[in-house]
């Protein structure tokens, strides 16, 4: 029996109506061609089956058609390193279907990252690479700033003195609007007491997302209950973890507090929070933590969610241009070099005091 022939870029040629050279640039360089041509192209593939060649074409343009991005030690697992794990999922899918694939390395701390960086650039193993966790004077932004490495951050490169720099492309969650979707919320049932449950001063993303609250409540009270000693009266700072926030919320909780409820700056303080307000006999007090990580959805906290799948999206456009199959130079690439993601508020009963519809949805999100 024989096999049937496998279609070839000249089949998709004829079956489109066009030439050999516009289905390239469909396949590698899609910006360059008209969509209505495009998507001719596309029918084409689609109808004959055809797959490109990835090994032929990775040796005919000289490039590897691979992003990489460090995967976090395992002490950063947990509640919180659900985020990553979803967000390298979100990433892995999307990138697939531009024909790219995203390679994973650990490093130790950031000099050992920096230094797979110079490892993978020498050995032409990646085009670009994403880089998580960011902070204050990032010095693996800067490396691959200084030495013309394409790159994406998820997160501010905080500290920098011009945010909107080019040579520091960044995709981030808007953490202050998604605090302030949470305390809008809570305020909106009739509660001023609102507090803070955050990460002590100095981080980044904690600042940003302290920031929404802030803004929040001075917005809702005015100068009644929201100056600066009120609201720092009504802040809680620990480091990460359920345990410590647990800890610190039965110190709050023993001492005596005029709190009517919390907004948290990440679920695994949220969580820590929930444990110790209900084991005081506060089953009722709101909660609402950050990240949506899948223990929220499984013990009913509402959460600010991410939307990573969009962050994922972002990144890649500002790597290879909208709908683009190959990482662009950086001056490629038109329009801002950055973007912000508006997060979503989901609604659970831990906030149980959302207006609730006949059907059981919530104006903030979904009632899961």
């Amino acid at each position: 029996m024989t096999a049937t022939p496998l279609p070839t870029i000249d089949d998709v040629a004829v079956a489109a109506g066009v030439s050999r050279q516009t289905v390239s640039n469909v396949l590698n360089a899609p910006d360059i061609v008209r969509e209505a041509t495009r998507q001719k192209v596309r029918d084409a593939i689609d109808a004959l089956g055809y797959r490109p060649h990835a090994s032929a074409r990775r040796l005919r343009t000289q490039t590897s058609s691979t992003i990489g991005i460090r995967l976090g030690s395992l002490s950063r697992g947990g509640v919180s390193g659900a985020v990553l794990d979803r967000f390298l999922h979100a990433l892995t899918e999307r990138a697939d279907s531009r024909g790219m694939r995203i390679m994973l390395f650990t490093a130790a701390d950031e000099a050992a990252e920096i230094e797979q960086y110079r490892r993978l650039r020498d050995g032409a193993d990646v085009d670009a690479l994403v880089v998580t966790g960011t902070a204050y004077g990032d010095a693996r932004l800067d490396w691959l700033a200084d030495n013309g490495v394409p790159f994406v951050a998820f997160g501010r490169p905080w500290g920098s003195a011009d945010l909107d720099d080019p040579r520091r492309p960044w995709v981030d969650v808007d953490g202050a609007d998604g605090v302030r979707q949470a305390t809008v919320h809570l305020a909106g049932r009739g509660l001023r007491r609102i507090g803070y449950l955050g990460w002590p001063d100095g981080s980044g993303t904690g600042d940003d997302r302290r920031s929404g609250w802030v803004a929040a409540m001075r917005e809702l009270f005015g100068d009644d209950g929201a100056a600066d000693a009120d609201l720092e009266a009504l802040t809680i700072r620990t480091e990460e973890g359920v345990a410590p926030a647990r800890v610190e919320l039965e110190r709050l909780l023993a001492g005596g507090t005029e709190l009517e409820a919390l907004v948290c700056s990440s679920d695994s303080l949220a969580l820590g929070a929930m444990m110790a307000v209900r084991e005081a006999g506060h089953p009722k007090f709101p909660v609402i933590g950050f990240d949506n990580t899948p223990v929220a959805g499984a013990v009913g906290l509402s959460s600010v969610d991410q939307q990573l799948d969009q962050v994922a999206l972002a990144v890649l456009d500002l790597l290879m241009g909208e709908h683009g199959r190959r990482v662009l130079n950086p001056d490629e690439i038109e329009g801002a070099r950055h973007r912000l993601v508006t997060p979503k508020l989901i609604v659970r009963r831990s906030s149980h005091l959302a207006p609730v519809d006949e059907a059981g949805s919530t104006a903030s999100g979904t009632n899961e």
